[in-house]
């Protein structure tokens, strides 16, 4: 049986939690393999919304065993939060499993975080200041609290010393803030101890041990492609690496475990932070469609950046992480538009790409080309087969087929659980 990852084909936020939903009643486990709380997933259940940002979407699935992989860097005091405000709501959470070897966020990572934002005033990144990026470079560094450290408190006590004899110097003597003390974060973090441990498990023996016995496996993408620390727009990404292939290393499997790779499309374009995002929009079109959309960030609550839709990104994301299908989220918020601009080419100083420019300074100078398709006024979100959306619709998907590569294999009409149009099914 099949592993199948799902993976954001933009900047995030593209509404991975719904493919995932779609699929949920047939998958054994759900594994989040990147990121950390800097990612948030909405998921609207019976009218119901919930917003998960460590936790794997698939644990809203009665028999789905939600993981958190090793690549994963985890804030227990984020992740028992979750867990309390899901269960306060009749949301069963026993069942989770957390890798061994994932790496902690503390409160020194956190700091760290924000005070480097500051510091950096306008060539800042925009990270969520929630400790994430600190956390990844002590664990390159090999510097970083596991979990399993957790059940050793003198090994525990001695990693954070060590890390914290550095960062110290660098917190009062660069930054001008107050020196943390070790004992401090290591009383915290054992206080989470006792808890975390009956969810501590070798995630990834487990997982190559259900996927021999036939098991399905959701492998659950955070953030997005072009977020991604070696494949997206650097510096302007995150820590780790959200693309299909970064599965595989951020839980453990080998790569002839994926069998399916579902990257998940917006029907226009969002960003939230810095960087580079060719076609943004910055008028009235822009706050037409953020509030049409509520493209307000679920970790941070920040506006998030509106556009068209770029076919080169999500081409060139599909080029790296070979979809086997695409999901298309949120195209009911183009219903009304008379004309919908589609990017489909660069100018750059004057050349056309066809394709992303090889080079960041290329991509700054990126100047969107458009081609205008008819929009369409007929609400679509009691739509629940292709042949139900009027016809414009369609020729809007199957433009963006075209422009990608790819087959467009589901579309989400609404924000229900309910509210999709399916075409293939995403298991194959």
């Amino acid at each position: 049986m099949p592993g199948i990852v799902v993976v954001g084909s933009q900047w995030g936020d593209e509404g991975k939690g719904k493919a995932t939903d779609q699929i949920g009643d047939r998958i054994d486990y759900c594994v989040r393999y990147s990121g950390g709380n800097n990612a948030g997933h909405t998921i609207v259940v019976n009218g119901e919304k919930f917003a998960l940002h460590l936790l794997p979407s698939g644990l809203l699935n009665v028999g789905v065993r939600p993981v958190i992989g090793n690549g994963v860097v985890v804030d227990l005091d984020v992740l028992f939060a979750e867990i309390d405000a899901l269960e306060a709501r009749g949301i069963d959470c026993s069942g989770l499993l957390v890798s061994a070897n994932a790496h902690l966020i503390t409160s020194y990572h956190q700091t760290i975080d924000k005070v480097t934002e500051r510091f950096l005033g306008k060539a800042r990144i925009g990270t969520t200041g929630r400790g994430i990026g600190p956390a990844y470079g002590d664990k390159i560094n090999r510097i970083g609290i596991r979990i399993q450290d957790l059940f050793d408190e003198s090994i525990l006590a001695k990693k954070v010393e060590a890390a914290l004899d550095q960062k110290n110097h660098l917190l009062v003597k660069v930054y001008n803030r107050r020196a943390v003390d070790p004992a401090e974060v290591t009383e915290h973090l054992l206080g989470h101890a006792d808890r975390i441990k009956p969810h501590v498990a070798d995630t990834a023996r487990l997982l190559n041990d259900e996927l021999d016995a036939g098991k399905v496996v959701l492998f659950e993408g955070a953030q997005a492609h072009h977020l991604d620390v070696d494949h997206g727009t650097y510096p302007y990404v995150t820590s780790s690496n959200p693309v299909a292939a970064g599965a595989c290393v951020g839980a453990g499997v080998g790569p002839t475990r994926i069998d399916r790779v579902i990257g998940i499309a917006k029907a226009y374009t969002t960003r939230v932070g810095e960087g580079p995002m060719p076609t943004e929009l910055l008028d009235a079109d822009g706050d037409r469609l953020r509030e049409a959309g509520a493209e307000f960030g679920t970790t941070t609550g920040r506006k998030r950046r509106c556009g068209w839709f770029d076919a080169l990104v999500v081409e060139h994301a599909h080029k790296i992480n070979a979809f086997t299908d695409i999901f298309l989220t949120k195209l009911d918020i183009l219903t009304g538009w008379e004309k919908i601009p589609v990017c489909v080419a660069y100018d750059v100083d004057g050349v056309r790409h066809d394709t992303m420019p090889m080079t960041q300074t290329e991509f700054h100078h990126a100047r969107p080309i458009y081609e205008f398709l008819d929009g369409w006024e007929e609400d679509i979100s009691t739509c629940r087969s292709f042949d139900d959306l009027p016809a414009n619709t369609r020729a809007y998907v199957r433009r963006l087929e075209e422009l990608v590569g790819c087959r467009v294999s589901g579309i989400g009409v609404g924000p229900g659980r309910g509210e999709v149009v399916m075409i293939n099914d995403l298991l194959g």
